[in-house]
């Protein structure tokens, strides 16, 4: 992730096990001043310890705010849960750190109690202010206005928005979000994490990047290496049709398609292959044409006229048709099988 460029990495929730803290020990040292570690609190003195003990110089400490969660988890009142924030925000400041504060299930928390919680945060030292749509329920449109609150009253500290996708709609939260004015966002390679997973860092990046025309650090040519990294070292599969990274993102078989591809890629990619450390793919299928496959014949040593080209597409439309997956090499042979009768 150092590497990769990111700006700040939670490495983990030192207090929560062994395990954590060592885990979080270690990639402290290891990333060194190139970037920014934090480890993830809750608001207790022992766990704030725990996680500066760890070594990180920032800490990320939450409580929740909705009434859902003061009700049934916590069992606080939102009196308790305001004098909790300020108390251990000065408490972790006291000891020279970069605090940021979410006020967890923060959108489905009263509007100007979630505001007053942020301002609470603010008078006790908090430098980034975080919001967390924790079980993924906003869209767009309000997140955008809910940051929109939520800068305003947050006196030049950084806003950082931390999306979940339980609507699918994590990479357009998070996105809506820095159009807001947000200019920190929460995201995991893959979109892995609770549930439907978190906002994708490949999906955030390259949106803000190629949409919004934002500055982002990441080296975005390294994403899909990343990408099939951490697939290997979790045993989670890329999904086939995920964007960016997967393995379909920039594959073609519709005849049209291949062909406006063939002749200028952005005709059918809003992005190239190499931007993001992915492969153009050209398949064949029901849908393929006979651009495409005359482009994959040729690479394959083959030059044969149109008629004939027309006779071994309909070959590989028929294998698809049944199922089959036709591969180049299928072709080819399809390819020699035709010279040969001629």
């Amino acid at each position: 992730m150092r590497d990769l460029g990111v700006d700040v990495i939670e490495a983990g929730f030192p207090s929560s096990s062994t395990a954590e803290f060592e885990a979080t020990k270690k990639i402290n040292n290891l990333v060194g001043k190139d970037v920014e570690v934090t480890g993830l609190s809750r608001m207790v003195k022992e766990d704030i310890d725990r996680t500066l003990e760890s070594g990180v110089e920032s800490i990320h400490l939450f409580i929740a705010t909705s009434d859902i969660h003061l009700k049934y988890k916590l069992k606080m009142t939102r009196e308790q849960v305001e004098d909790r924030i300020y108390t251990m925000i000065k408490y972790a400041k006291d000891r020279g750190v970069t605090v940021e504060f979410s006020p967890e299930d923060a959108t489905r928390t009263d509007r100007e109690f979630l505001l007053h919680a942020v301002r609470t945060a603010i008078s006790a030292g908090a430098d980034r202010i975080n919001i967390p749509d924790t079980v993924g329920v906003m869209d767009p449109f309000r997140m955008r206005e809910l940051i929109s609150d939520v800068v305003a009253v947050s006196k030049g500290r950084i806003v950082s928005v931390h999306c979940h996708n339980d609507f699918g709609l994590a990479t357009a939260n998070s996105v809506a979000g820095v159009v807001a004015g947000a200019s920190q966002v929460h995201v995991t390679v893959n979109g892995i994490g609770e549930r439907a997973g978190n906002a994708s860092l490949e999906e955030v990046v390259m949106a803000l990047k190629k949409l919004g025309g934002f500055e982002v650090n990441v080296k975005t040519w390294m994403l899909y290496d990343t990408s099939r990294m951490l697939s290997e070292m979790t045993g989670m599969p890329v999904p086939f049709f995920k964007p960016i990274v997967g393995d379909n993102a920039f594959g073609h078989e519709a005849g049209i398609h291949v062909h406006g591809v063939l002749e200028n890629p952005e005709t059918y990619e809003p992005m190239t292959p190499e931007e993001v450390g992915n492969f153009r793919r050209i398949a064949l299928g029901k849908h393929s044409g006979i651009h495409g496959l005359k482009t994959m014949l040729r690479e394959g040593g083959i030059e044969l006229p149109d008629d004939k080209v027309r006779i071994v597409l309909e070959r590989v439309k028929e294998m698809a048709g049944e199922g089959k997956r036709v591969t180049p090499q299928d072709a080819v042979k399809v390819a020699k099988e035709v010279m040969g009768s001629r």
